[in-house]
């Protein structure tokens, strides 16, 4: 559901008691911790319980499990999960009582006010970045507020309360959340067609992120990727505007970077490489996460902190302490010599990045993935490309989509994932059954090899299923 910002932004101290419609959710989650860190009465809904609900919980908020209308009988404002249906009992009660209403964006706003904002945008890696930032200004002797779309695997959160001035925030272009947000600086990861459910057409969502360029203070900046050609636009449209914009780069494109990584080397799960600030050689960073799209995030972090005034060696420190945001690559257990990690990727190029990750953790074994497309309309899209991507992997499992806040669409299936996949039919299984997938993971991995969990949904959970069934497999290998 899409709740329309209001004309006059509040301040969370002055939004009274606040009720969250989809509390349990990655953004609305954060937030709700923000405000109970600032004595703010909450409460919330979710369809099911988990483990954020009861966190949360523990923290104070009256939580519910299911929507019901009476729940928003005694709160001042409702703030709404753009997954939410229009005919929500809780909303519908709120519009009938006159309750104030807000999107997530406007409920992030509220929290942010009085702080210098540093805003994370982008197609991809806008979680990833966020966290490293995050994780290196905590190095410095910093305490920001952050407000992620992950649980940070050193604190187990996805926002805090800090003591200084800065707040960190991972800014959501995909129902215009972005938009509403005036921060101090930006960094934009890159600019890539996607969300096309919202914004119709690559130029509307291009669009939008020129006039995101116009929220940012003029005595700011914006830093961005240039080996991503969409990020690099931007900068050269921000330079235009007389805003000041600092290119980073590993130099794929060509491009020219003003903070850039040289001597890349990466082995396992790790990248080393040595950054050069406009030809001034600052030292070494070496993360303990692969892959070349990290090695991009990390250098737009590193930029960022440098232009704040924080020292190098301090922000290396921390980017080197980063061990990864949960469902990004993350590690869920290993039994038998196979490995099993999740991520959350779910667009073609975001896929193409694991895998190429995921290769590199291998060292010589396979990789086996199981893919849920999200969203029909993103299937729709991108489905002949995700397959296509997928193609980089050694055996492939295509579950059903999962149409998260959609309706379905005929004609519009898996299988325009699975019958794009570019490896012999027999690697490839199209599997409409969730609960059948993880069968299919263990069957065909050996040891050595890599099983990767890809997907925005519930395909996270497949994880300990596998681990459960290969441990089953090896006690049985090992009485026979």
């Amino acid at each position: 559901m899409k709740v329309p910002v209001p004309a006059e932004l509040l301040p969370a101290e002055a939004l009274g008691r606040v009720h969250f419609v989809g509390i349990g959710g990655a953004g609305l989650s954060g937030i709700a911790r923000i405000m109970l860190a600032r004595g703010i009465e909450v409460s919330g809904s979710d369809a099911k319980s988990s483990a954020t609900i009861e966190a949360l919980r523990a923290l104070g908020a009256r939580c519910y499990v299911g929507h019901a209308a009476e729940q928003v009988a005694e709160v001042d404002t409702v703030v709404v999960s753009t997954a939410v249906r229009e005919d929500n009992p809780e909303v519908t009660e709120a519009v009938r009582r006159g309750l104030r209403l807000l999107p997530r964006s406007a409920a992030l706003e509220a929290v942010m006010q009085g702080r210098e904002v540093i805003a994370v945008a982008g197609t991809h890696g806008k979680t990833t970045t966020t966290s490293m930032l995050t994780v290196a200004l905590q190095h410095c002797g910093a305490d920001p507020s952050f407000a992620i779309g992950g649980d940070l695997n050193e604190s187990g959160s996805n926002a805090h309360d800090g003591t200084g001035r800065l707040f960190v925030a991972e800014a959501d272009e995909s129902d215009g959340a972005f938009l509403v947000y005036s921060p101090r600086a930006a960094l934009v990861t890159n600019v890539e067609a996607d969300h096309l459910d919202n914004y119709g057409t690559e130029e509307a969502y291009r669009a939008a992120f020129t006039e995101f360029l116009g929220r940012i203070d003029p005595d700011g900046f914006v830093v961005g990727c240039v080996d991503d050609p969409g990020a690099a636009d931007l900068l050269t449209q921000a330079e235009r505007l007389g805003l000041h914009s600092v290119g980073v780069g590993i130099g794929t494109s060509g491009e020219p970077a003003e903070v850039k990584a040289e001597n890349l080397r990466q082995v396992g799960p790790t990248s080393t490489f040595v950054v050069v600030d406009r030809g001034r050689r600052l030292g070494e960073v070496q993360l303990q996460v692969p892959g070349q799209h990290y090695v991009q995030d990390a250098l737009a972090a590193l930029a960022c902190g440098l232009r704040l005034g924080f020292p190098f060696a301090d922000l290396a420190r921390g980017l080197g302490a980063y061990t990864g945001t949960r469902r990004r690559m993350e590690l869920k257990g290993e039994v038998g010599g196979i490995r099993v990690y999740d991520s959350y990727a779910h667009h073609p190029r975001e896929i193409v990045g694991d895998l190429e990750a995921a290769r590199s953790l291998a060292a010589g074994g396979r990789i086996v993935v199981a893919f849920q497309p999200h969203m029909v309309s993103r299937t729709r899209i991108f489905g002949a490309e995700m397959g296509e991507a997928l193609g980089a992997a050694d055996e492939v499992v295509v579950m059903d989509i999962y149409v998260a806040r959609e309706d379905p669409e005929p004609g519009v299936t898996a299988a325009l994932v699975a019958d794009a996949v570019p490896l012999p039919p027999a690697q490839v299984v199209l599997e409409p059954s969730w609960s059948a997938t993880a069968e299919h993971l263990v069957q065909r991995a050996r040891p050595g090899d890599l099983i990767l969990t890809l997907g925005a949904g519930d395909v996270t959970l497949l994880g300990p299923s596998v681990l459960e069934l290969l441990t089953t497999r090896a006690a049985e290998g090992a009485g026979s």
